[in-house]
């Protein structure tokens, strides 16, 4: 019977970046981008064993709570890269290399198939990782590459070597109607596969057979400035998978007020008392999640009467008047023993995303701003004020917000 053989998947992640500044810790759908490459790394069938080779404590940080929070924490490795492989002009197999040797050396056991997948590809799926691992692992090829198909034309300037601007894949005379033309097929960036052997020999990620690997164009997307940066986050709501959070996910909820439970507006008599307006469907969806027994909280930057009547009348705590709302977030996690990455934070506006950035299930409201739509795990289809935390509540426990007669208090 074949052994089965031992794939490796090791994600480059160095702190430094001109670009982008902490561009892998940036995140796109409200996840850094070294978890995203991490998630599907773990994700694949292939992958027996991840590392994460980089420079920086902060990645090597985020990619051990993503192994955690995936359960998966003894097949992620941390592997320190030393700073002269760590530059800008470091080349990714010398990381590769340099972390196959850590990996071998810590397991005790050989790779047989070494991966590079790169996390500056925020759109990578387990399917990615799958396909260039099985290529090389069962199908025999020496290296493998996802490509997905192309069909600009691509041209060169031909000034600097004093000919004319000349395609580089088509003849500049002849325009082909696209059916007529040859399939291009591009790199996409996102994932590698080779042999392990042969790799340590040509210490190049292509040698020998290489299979192509196809994927979807639309997620090819190679981070690499602020605009890529900007392009990801807009596309995220697009093409992530749209997991919502589930009761099993989450150990508390914490709201903020204005602009998520109210339409952020404010009524102002003529004595200075300001009014909002609430909807009673977040009222009745706050009294099944407190029913279901998960621990809740209000949490608000305004000091305001209407904010603390509110939370009286739900019957939940509140903290407000707060100049920094994460500080008293991770205070409140503290005391009530509750990890951060357990919590679902709701919240509207960029006073919140440090709240986003603490919390394990950032969640914006349909009329959040776009900063913190972006930052966002999850995003309602309801306007704040207008029943977006009763959307909520429908996740966790349903449409008929049904609370399980199992569910015991957290």
């Amino acid at each position: 019977m074949t052994p089965t053989p031992t794939v490796l998947a090791v994600i480059p992640a160095r702190g430094g970046s001109k670009g982008v500044p902490a561009k892998n810790l940036a995140q796109v759908g409200g996840v850094p981008l070294i978890a995203r490459a991490v998630r599907a790394c773990l994700a694949s069938r292939e992958v027996t064993d991840v590392v994460v080779t980089t420079d920086d404590a902060a990645i090597a940080d985020a990619a051990r709570a993503t192994g955690d929070m995936l359960g998966a924490p003894e097949r992620l490795h941390i592997v320190q890269r030393p700073a002269a492989i760590a530059g800008d002009k470091s080349s990714s197999e010398d990381a590769v290399l340099h972390a196959l040797d850590a990996y071998e050396a810590m397991r005790e056991r050989t790779a047989d198939v070494v991966l590079l997948v790169q996390c500056t590809s925020p759109f990578v799926l387990r399917e990615d990782i799958d396909g260039v691992a099985a290529a090389v692992a069962r199908d025999g090829a020496d290296t493998a590459v996802t490509v997905a198909p192309f069909h600009g034309f691509l041209w060169r300037d031909g000034n600097a070597i004093e000919e004319d601007n000349y395609g580089v894949n088509h003849d500049k005379s002849v325009r082909q109607m696209r059916q007529d033309r040859p399939e291009d097929l591009l790199e996409t960036g996102t994932a590698y596969a080779m042999d392990a052997a042969g790799f340590r020999t040509h210490r190049h990620r292509f040698f020998g057979r290489t299979a192509l690997v196809r994927t979807d164009a639309a997620r090819v997307l190679e981070i690499d400035d602020p605009h890529d940066l900007a392009r990801a986050r807009a596309l995220a709501p697009l093409l992530d998978p749209a997991p919502l959070p589930t009761l099993d996910d989450i150990d508390a909820v914490v709201l903020d007020f204005d602009g998520t439970q109210t339409d952020d507006r404010v009524l102002i008599d003529a004595d200075g008392r300001e009014i909002v307006a609430v909807h009673r469907g977040d009222g009745l969806g706050i009294a099944a999640l407190r029913k279901a027994g998960l621990p809740l909280l209000i949490l608000s930057s305004e000091q305001n009467p209407v904010v603390a009547a509110r939370a009286h009348k739900l019957r939940i705590p509140v903290l407000h008047g707060i100049d920094r709302k994460d500080r008293a977030l991770k205070q409140w996690c503290d005391e009530q023993s509750i990890a951060p990455e357990r919590v679902l934070y709701v919240g509207n506006d960029v006073n919140d995303l440090p709240c986003f950035a603490l919390a394990g299930w950032p969640v914006a409201v349909a009329s959040a701003h776009d900063s913190v739509r972006a930052a966002a795990r999850a995003v309602t289809t309801t306007p704040g004020g207008f029943g977006a935390i009763r959307e909520i509540a429908a996740w966790l426990l349903g449409p008929t917000l049904t609370t399980p007669t199992a569910q015991s208090p957290k």
